[in-house]
């Protein structure tokens, strides 16, 4: 059955007959994959109020443990939030009480973010959605596929990952590392 990257590939194939274009029914394919598992996650999220960088912030502060703790540098290893929407994220969550931010104990020039009671009720509220969103999604696959994409070192990551890790050791020996401190807007309350 043909499908949308199916004509765009016949497409190319007619316009540019001396070019491989595979490449793009693969990425095409993934790029598509990649939209409609965020626009059904997406759902799950708002029916909770939250979108995906939020429900990522929380769920990340649930799950490094008691006392639900991070520096914005252990959040943002952890998480899957870029840097430059931590902040704003961070504000946001603060407002609607889900999330806390204190000077830090350990250096009072930093700040530490604690998920509040009203954040982990929510995120426990809506984890089990989210859950549910995911295994629907994945019903179609056997048990089998699902073990394989779920490994790290199973062929359909490793191209990427081996890749992106001799990347990032290239680019770490050539740019000096940057850190980004939060800013905390208004005044600091326990």
């Amino acid at each position: 059955m043909a499908d949308h990257v199916d004509l765009v590939l016949a497409q190319w194939h007619a316009e540019r007959p001396d070019l491989d274009v595979s490449p793009m029914g693969v990425i095409g394919r993934l790029s598509r994959l990649a939209r409609l598992v965020d626009g059904e996650l997406g759902k799950t999220f708002a029916a909770h109020g939250l979108d995906r960088a939020s429900f990522d912030v929380l769920a990340t502060l649930r799950r490094s443990g008691p006392p639900y703790r991070l520096t914005p540098t252990e959040l943002l290893r952890s998480s899957m939030v870029t840097s430059g929407a931590i902040t704003q994220r961070l504000d946001r969550l603060e407002a609607r009480g889900l999330v806390a931010r204190t000077p830090s104990e350990r250096d009072g020039r930093g700040v530490v973010v604690a998920l509040t009671d009203a954040g982990r009720a929510l995120l426990d509220e809506t984890l089990p959605d989210h859950l549910a969103t995911e295994h629907r999604l994945l019903s179609a696959l056997s048990r089998a596929s699902r073990t394989t994409w779920r490994r790290p070192s199973s062929d359909c990551w490793s191209p990427w990952t081996t890749n992106r890790a001799r990347r990032d050791a290239v680019a770490s020996r050539r740019a000096p590392l940057r850190t980004y401190r939060l800013v905390r807007k208004g005044p600091v309350t326990s």
